[in-house]
């Protein structure tokens, strides 16, 4: 039998269910990722502060607000880009997180937005080098219930067998952000191969391409395995 909108009761409730948890978890999401902002804002001007005598007047401590879903954070020659997706994510099918009780009782729980924290150099973005390579640090997983998880290097407090069991709050994302930066300051630097910039032509600097011929980037070669989170 069809509803009055021409679908079935069954697809009509499926519509209806569905739609309703990719919104719920797209406004948790989105209150998580506006909390970040209002850490990272409060983090810049207390550390801008505290080490105003301590520090190089050159170099800088600063938030910048890019937009409702993007956030950047300047430390030293580094900058962590926290970036919202604006779509809704399922784990998939076999994935070890299904071991999980909280999981594995409730597959919606499953479903989550994702907040991805980036580590680029700074430079990359003031001198406009658009090959430079940022790296993957974190990924913030935010479920319908406010539960959030965390992959990537120095969160070891988040593992995926205890999703379920961390509400998000102010005290423990600031714990994320704090691992962000610790990881990110950990990686220098690395010297490029002689190889890969030992020829170059004039038009390249004449058309000042040569920052870009010289790709830069830390080389964390850091992909997300389960040996990882930890």
């Amino acid at each position: 039998m069809e509803s009055v909108t021409g679908l079935s009761p069954r697809l009509l409730q499926a519509v209806i269910e569905k739609s309703n948890l990719s919104q719920r978890i797209y406004d948790n999401t989105f209150a998580v990722m506006t909390k970040l902002k209002e850490i990272l804002h409060e983090l810049a001007s207390e550390l801008d502060e505290e080490l105003e005598e301590r520090l190089d007047e050159r170099v800088r401590i600063e938030y910048r607000d890019r937009g409702k879903y993007e956030a950047h954070f300047f430390f030293g020659e580094n900058l962590l880009i926290f970036s919202m997706h604006t779509d809704i994510f399922r784990f998939a099918p076999g994935d070890a997180i299904w071991n999980n009780a909280y999981v594995a009782d409730a597959p919606d729980n499953a479903a989550c937005g994702i907040i991805n924290v980036w580590n680029f150099l700074k430079d990359s973005f003031e001198h406009k080098r658009p090959l430079d390579e940022g790296y993957l640090v974190a990924r913030i997983f935010v479920n319908r219930e406010m539960q959030f998880m965390v992959e990537g290097k120095g969160q070891g407090a988040f593992l995926r067998p205890e999703f379920g069991r961390h509400q998000v709050t102010k005290d423990a994302l600031g714990d994320v952000v704090e691992a962000a930066i610790d990881y990110s300051l950990s990686f220098d630097l690395l010297v490029p191969p002689y190889q890969s910039g030992k020829v170059a032509t004039a038009e390249q600097f004449n058309t000042r391409l040569e920052n870009s011929k010289m790709q830069t980037g830390k080389r964390l070669g850091y992909e997300f395995e389960t040996e990882d989170i930890k």
